[in-house]
C-alpha cells in the first residue's frame, strides 16, 4: 500500500472507533434517562395520591406538593427533550457510518483505471454516488431539524 492508502485506512478506523464510542455514550445516557423517567413517575404518583387523599391538609402543604409535582413534570419534559436530541444523534451516527461505507466503495471504483472499468462498474459507481447524495441530504435534514429545535427552545 502507498502511504496515502494506509493513512486513509487508519483515519477510517479512527473515525469508526469515535462513532462507536459516541454510540456507546449515547446508549448509556438513554438508559440513564429511562431509569430517571421511572423514578420521576413513581415520585409523581406518590405526590398525586397525597394531593387526592389529603384534602384536609393545610393549604401550604398542598401548595408545596403541587409545586413539587410541577417540578417533576418540568424535569420530565427536559429529559424528554434530551432523549429526543439523543435519538437524532443516533440517526446521525447511523447516517455517518453509512456515508463512510459508501465513500469507501466509491473510492474503490474511482481508483480503478477508466480503461479497466466495465459498464457494470460504471453503473455501480453511479448508484453509489446517488446513494451517497441521499445520505448527505438525510444528514442535512437532521441538522436542520436540530437547528429548528434549538431555535424553538430559545
Amino acid at each position: 500500500y502507498p502511504t496515502w492508502k494506509r493513512t486513509l485506512a487508519r483515519r477510517a478506523r479512527e473515525s469508526q472507533m469515535k462513532r462507536f464510542c459516541r454510540a456507546q455514550a449515547i446508549q448509556r445516557r438513554l438508559e440513564e434517562i429511562e431509569v430517571t423517567f421511572r423514578e420521576l413517575e413513581q415520585q409523581g404518583i406518590k405526590l398525586e395520591k397525597l394531593l387526592r387523599d389529603e384534602n384536609e391538609s393545610p393549604a401550604a402543604q398542598q401548595t408545596q406538593w403541587t409545586n413539587q409535582l410541577l417540578y417533576l413534570v418540568q424535569k420530565k419534559n427536559n429529559l424528554m427533550s434530551e432523549e429526543s436530541d439523543l435519538m437524532i444523534a443516533v440517526q446521525e451516527l447511523k447516517l455517518e457510518e453509512q456515508q463512510c461505507q459508501l465513500d469507501e466503495k466509491l473510492r474503490s471504483y474511482m481508483n480503478k483505471e477508466d480503461t479497466l472499468k466495465t459498464p457494470e462498474d460504471e453503473k455501480a459507481e453511479q448508484e453509489i454516488l446517488k446513494q451517497l447524495v441521499e445520505v448527505v441530504n438525510k444528514r442535512n435534514v437532521l441538522i436542520q431539524l436540530q437547528e429548528e429545535k434549538r431555535l424553538s427552545e430559545l
